[in-house]
């Protein structure tokens, strides 16, 4: 008689967002970083001696995380700039990578998001859900009109499927409504195969999923290996669908 061994379900992870305050703290978000900006970008990164994403804005950001319970690993991370503290730092990350036409007349506080990367082992709407969560709890408590940011889509074809993302991008995102941006290094113009199946990076999705608009064409950033995009979400225009991951932040 054959036995047949029935695997339990798999339970689900507990997961936790916090603030990540304090230097030990940052330094688990910069070595999560260096793990996926190196390994999947092949980013030339500062601190890549010590395993370590080390950047001169995160001094002057607040950072969030995500945390599994069971194991203690920081499993996502991202970093906010808020304009007070641009203002101070003479502008925000996304102007050393776009001219951003119209920021000045953007009507409400702005908040950047930046940095963001997830485990691969969880990513899945559970962890991004949980790390949204933190985010419109930031929103909430500095009042922000505004978020914005750059997303990021891997170059290392050559720039094959960063061009084809784009191209579905003005089909359906693109809107120069409430700023324009204007990339200081462009990528160059190249024919895209018409096999080619554009398919976007789930970090970029889930800002498209959320209401957020692409401002401009793509920047090439040769540190990162990667075509970021300038994405801009009102506060006001925030999907309803998804609002929910934002609690009370419309």
């Amino acid at each position: 008689m054959t036995m047949m061994a029935i695997s339990a379900p798999a339970q689900p992870r507990r997961l936790q967002a916090e603030r990540l305050s304090g230097e030990q703290a940052l330094r688990e978000a910069q070595g999560l970083r260096y793990r996926v900006f190196s390994s999947e970008f092949g980013a030339h990164l500062e601190g890549a001696e010590q395993r370590l994403d080390l950047d001169p804005y995160d001094p002057h950001c607040s950072h969030l995380g995500v945390r599994d319970l069971d194991s203690g690993m920081l499993v996502a991370t991202t970093r906010l700039l808020d304009h007070q503290a641009a203002r101070r730092l003479g502008g925000f990350y996304s102007e050393s990578e776009f001219s951003l036409h119209g920021l000045g007349e953007l009507d409400g506080p702005i908040l950047e998001i930046g940095r963001t990367c997830v485990d691969p082992a969880y990513r899945n709407g559970a962890t991004i859900a949980v790390l949204w969560s933190e985010l419109a709890e930031a929103l909430n408590q500095g009042g922000y009109g505004y978020l914005m940011g750059c997303a990021s889509i891997p170059m290392r074809d050559g720039g094959i499927q960063a061009r084809a993302v784009m191209q579905r991008l003005r089909e359906r995102y693109l809107c120069h409504a409430h700023l324009r941006a204007e990339p200081r290094n462009p990528l160059p113009p190249q024919e895209v195969p018409a096999n080619v199946t554009a398919e976007l990076p789930p970090l970029l999705k889930a800002y498209m999923r959320l209401g957020a608009k692409v401002c401009g064409e793509p920047c090439w950033d040769p540190d990162f290996q990667v075509a970021d995009v300038f994405i801009l979400l009102k506060r006001a225009d925030l999907c309803p669908r998804y609002a929910r991951h934002f609690k009370a932040a419309v």
